[in-house]
Formats: structure tokens, C-alpha cells, sequence
């Protein structure tokens, strides 16, 4: 349910190639704090109540343009991600066969002779060309598609400024993860693709852990909520399942998006609980919790550990790809652009195409495995916070932007969270087991 926690575990996913190819990152109504909404009925009820029922008339709230709106952008989605994936493939060939990655790299070479230093400056010129060539897809995925769609408030100008902040950051934390990699590439040129996979990890947890206090806030601010009504039953929560908070904080997320959005971010000490302000306005004091008890849920059930493990041995199965398929590759077409090996910093197109292949043909199984543990914390949320009306509600708004009801087969390959009518479903049945 929360944007940035999704981002963190898809990071996870393609952590090396999301450095490498970086491009920069990423009406309301008034609020209410009343009381719980009665979410049980008597006894007597529990016969009548049909969990099925029940969704569908959640689902009936929403009108069929509503509907064919969301649709409309979420399955817009998956044809955007195979444009972009198909897009990335024809930039990396040009920079092949053009040679220009190879004149790139012949640049770095004449202003230095460390190794280390070519690798930066090579990876300079790439995230500027990459990011010039990348820019009209970026613009219409990032800015263009959002406003038609109305999700996003940002003007172009603080847009473009968030771009740049990206960029920045794309900048120096890929050109340190670079550094890394191919210092591993030249002493280990044998096992590199092992070392290269447990960097990727490492550079992984040092991301998350500094992410919430050095990058977040790069692009948003971030304030302690001061409205005691929504911040006591929020930290009454936290301290019922362990989670170490002694505040709130609300980030300003409305200045970009419409989007609701809350997470308990950080690692190894770094932890916080925040809710961006959309979901403090739009929505009641039982959405509220709602949405906070599943994102506790993944603190408590410990889904940052489990992630790392689990994209961990992806990304170790990644690179074993990468090892077999850019030595056949460069066996076959190595002359004709120019790369040397393996160790060549001009090889890093090809090595970007074809880790961007792997991740693209796992994509099931990385959104089923990101998808797992959100219905896990779906669970948990409904247990910790008993406010299956207010998990209902928060789901519709998040359809606005999310299909609602997609076949299995859909579901399963393109959703990284359960579809909006699985989770009212489960929210209903979680009520139906519990009427009392």
C-alpha cells in the first residue's frame, strides 16, 4: 500500500541495473477523525453477511467511468513498460554499434590513468547520454501521462527540478556501485559475477538504510504530525506490535501526486513511520489506521530481510546470466563495437541490455514475490488495526490509479500488489470471521 516500500523492494529486484541505468527518480476532501466506524455487527448478522456480497457492493461505489479510467491507465501501464524495456534495448545497440560507447570510454582513458576514476568518468558521460536520449519517453511516462490521468499536481519547472535532483543522486550512487563492480570484474575475472551479485546486495542495504534520512527528504519534507487524534492511535499501534517509534511524520507528497501513500521506512536503526498528506486528508481515521497497521506489518514480519534474501539469490541468478550470455554475446559481436571483455567499461551497454532482459522475462516472479508479502501485511494490518471498512474504503481510492478486478492470469504477471478487489475480498471475509 505504500509507494516508497514498493520502490524499495522493486530496487531489489534490479538494484544493479536500476544504478546503472538510471534515469532521475521519481482535489482533496477535508479530513476526518471521527470515531471508528462500526465494521461488526451483531451476532446475529454473521449468517447474512456475504464476504462476496460485500465487495461487489464496495465495488459498486465506484461508476463505470471511474472504472474504465483506472483501467485505462493501469493497462496503459503494461504496454509502457514493454516500450520502455524495447526502448532501453535500441538506446544500449546504438551506443554499440554506433561505437559512441567506445569513444566514451577512449575520453576517460586520456584524462586518467586509474582505473577507478575511467570508470566514474565513463559512467558520467553515460548517465548524461542515456538521460538525453531517455528524456521524451521520461517526460510523457513521468509528466505528461500523470496530469491527463489527473494523478499528478507538480508544474513542469519543479518536475524537471526533481529530475535533476535524481539525476544527481543517479550520479554519485551509480558511479560508486560501478566502481565497485568493476574493480571486482578486473581482480576476480573468473568469479566477478559472484562478487559483483553479493555488492549488489550489499550496496542494496546501505541504500535503505540511507534512504529515509539523506534521499527522501531531497525531494520531499517531512514534519512531525501534530494532530493528536490521528498521531495517538498511529503510535498506540507501533507500540503494540514493537514497532520502535516515538513520532509521525507527515510528508508532503500533494505538491507532486493525488496519490495516497503512508510506510514505516529505513534499516539498521534508520526507521520511521510516515504518511504523505493526501492519505491524512482524503481519508477517515479507520482508512488511516488501516493503511498504517499494513505497513507496520512489514516492519514486524520482517519483509526488508526477507527481500534482501530473496531478490538477493535473483540478483546472484542474474548475474550467472550475465556471465554466459555477454561472453557469447561479445564472442559474436565484440569486434564490431569495439568491447574488449568483460572488464572493458565500454561493455557496459551490452551488460545493461542483457540484465535488463533477465529482469524483464522474471517480471512474474518478481512482482508475485513483492505481491506475497503485501497480502501478508494486508493480513496483518487487518488484524492489528481491525478496520476491514477502512482497508475497503482506502482500497477504491487506491483503484483510481490500480485495475480493480483484472483476470488471474493479469494479475499475476503485472500486479506487485494484490488487485484492489482481492483485497476488499479478503477485508470482507476478515469481517465476516470476526462479527461478533
Amino acid at each position: 500500500m505504500s509507494l516508497p516500500a514498493a520502490f524499495r523492494r522493486l530496487v531489489a529486484a534490479g538494484v544493479w541495473v536500476a544504478v546503472v541505468t538510471s534515469a532521475p527518480v521519481l482535489a482533496a476532501s477535508p479530513q476526518q477523525t471521527s470515531a471508528r466506524p462500526e465494521s461488526v455487527a451483531p451476532a446475529a448478522s454473521r449468517v447474512k453477511f456475504d464476504p462476496v456480497a460485500a465487495t461487489d457492493a464496495y465495488l459498486a461505489k465506484v461508476t463505470p467511468e471511474q472504472r474504465a479510467r483506472s483501467d485505462a491507465y493501469f493497462e496503459g501501464g503494461y504496454w509502457l513498460q514493454l516500450w520502455g524495456f524495447l526502448y532501453g534495448v535500441a538506446v544500449a545497440l546504438v551506443l554499440l554499434a554506433t561505437r559512441l560507447s567506445v569513444r566514451m570510454r577512449d575520453l576517460a582513458v586520456r584524462v586518467t590513468r586509474i582505473a577507478s576514476l575511467q570508470t566514474a568518468l565513463y559512467w558520467l558521460q553515460y548517465l548524461l547520454v542515456t538521460t538525453v536520449l531517455a528524456f521524451p519517453l521520461t517526460v510523457y511516462q513521468g509528466f505528461i501521462r500523470e496530469h491527463r490521468y489527473g494523478l499528478a499536481t507538480q508544474t513542469f519547472g519543479p518536475w524537471l527540478g526533481d529530475q535533476a535532483k535524481g539525476l544527481l543522486v543517479g550520479a554519485i550512487l551509480g558511479g560508486l556501485a560501478l566502481i565497485a563492480i568493476y574493480a571486482v570484474i578486473r581482480r576476480a575475472p573468473r568469479t566477478w559475477w559472484v562478487w559483483g551479485a553479493g555488492i549488489s546486495v550489499l550496496f542494496l542495504v546501505i541504500v535503505i538504510a540511507v534512504a529515509p534520512v539523506f534521499i527522501e527528504p531531497l525531494f520531499n519534507k517531512y514534519t512531525p504530525l501534530k494532530d493528536e487524534s490521528v498521531r495517538g492511535p498511529i503510535l498506540r499501534l507501533a507500540r503494540a506490535n514493537g514497532v520502535p517509534a516515538t513520532d509521525v511524520l507527515v510528508v508532503d507528497a500533494s505538491k507532486q501526486t493525488t496519490r495516497v501513500s503512508a510506510n514505516v521506512a529505513g534499516f539498521l536503526g534508520t526507521e520511521r513511520i510516515a504518511l504523505n498528506d493526501n492519505l491524512l486528508n482524503r481519508c477517515s481515521l479507520a482508512e488511516i489506521e488501516s493503511v498504517m497497521g499494513h505497513e507496520m506489518g512489514h516492519y514486524v514480519l520482517n519483509h526488508v530481510y526477507k527481500d534482501i534474501i530473496e531478490f538477493g539469490v535473483l540478483i546472484v541468478i542474474g548475474f550467472a546470466f550475465l556471465r554466459w550470455s555477454f561472453d557469447r554475446a561479445s564472442a559474436r559481436w565484440g569486434s564490431r563495437w569495439g568491447i574488449g571483455g568483460i572488464a572493458d567499461v565500454a561493455g557496459l551497454p551490452l551488460l545493461v541490455l542483457l540484465l535488463s532482459i533477465f529482469f524483464f522475462v522474471t517480471t512474474p516472479v518478481t512482482n508475485t514475490m513483492i505481491r506475497t508479502h503485501e497480502a501478508e501485511a494486508d493480513i496483518f494490518g487487518l488484524n492489528t488495526a481491525r478496520q476491514p471498512d477502512g482497508e475497503a474504503e482506502v482500497d477504491l481510492k487506491l483503484g483510481e490509479y490500480r485495475k480493480l478486478k483484472p483476470g488471474p492470469i493479469e494479475e499475476f504477471i503485472f500486479f506487485d500488489h494484490p488487485s484492489g478487489y482481492n483485497r476488499i475480498l479478503m477485508a470482507m471475509r476478515w469481517k465476516a470471521e470476526n462479527l461478533f
